[in-house]
């Protein structure tokens, strides 16, 4: 399988995900760069997490109208399994491929520690090796985590099984204790906590992420 990772000014995190992508799981990862169009099929698309274009305006938002977004946009339309982490989600609701924004933690810290969160959903590949109601910790490291939605759209991503993950104790006053988020094609999902974090010797709660994106990938095949 091929992946690719998108790399913005400020990216931070890419590191991190190419060697859960490359060297833990084995596959093909690709660096990806912001002004490139995607000229190659991918199995994967992931936008890490970091401080893109400094975090200006908003978090995500420079980044959202980079020229790479446009080839990642035409990808997640077809159907392409796209993952954003921490910056890359919110990257993503800003170029509107998930619903809802992330804005400043309550109390505006910066939090970077361990949090206990709940699988809400596993219809999807993304926690599809998991069961709704399981445990995971996982580091999250942002002071603008806070998501909030409309509540129509709330109530419908609901009904359409669209929350993915959610904080067992809320850190940053995330409405509805969200923690990550698909859309309603579940091919696209960010969520602000690390996986690729959380990953190493292949027995941490990161690992059930990717296990869920290989186990999909391979039956779609």
């Amino acid at each position: 399988m091929k992946t690719g990772v998108v790399l913005f000014p400020g990216s931070n995190c890419d590191a991190d995900a190419h060697w859960v992508l490359g060297e833990l799981l084995g596959l093909r990862c690709d660096t990806l760069w912001h002004k490139e169009p995607i000229r190659e099929r991918y199995d994967l698309i992931l936008v890490p997490g970091g401080f893109s274009y400094g975090d200006y305006l908003r978090c995500g938002a420079v980044a959202s109208h980079s020229p790479i977004m446009g080839s990642v946009k035409q990808y997640a339309d077809n159907g392409g399994l796209t993952l954003g982490i921490c910056n890359g989600f919110q990257v993503l609701c800003e170029s509107g491929l998930l619903p809802g924004a992330l804005v400043r933690n309550i109390g505006t810290n910066f939090i970077c520690r361990d949090v206990s969160l709940r699988v809400s959903s596993t219809n999807n590949p993304w926690t599809n090796q998991l069961k709704v109601g399981d445990e995971l910790v996982l580091p999250i490291a942002h002071s603008e985590g806070r998501y909030i939605v409309d509540e129509q759209v709330y109530s419908a991503m609901k009904e359409k099984d669209q929350i993915v993950l959610s904080y067992a104790a809320n850190p940053n006053g995330s409405l509805f204790d969200i923690a990550g988020v698909c859309n309603e094609s579940k091919n696209v999902f960010g969520l602000m906590p690390h996986p690729e974090r959380a990953s190493d010797l292949r027995t941490r709660h990161g690992m059930g992420i990717w296990q869920s994106f290989l186990n999909w990938s391979a039956q779609a095949r």
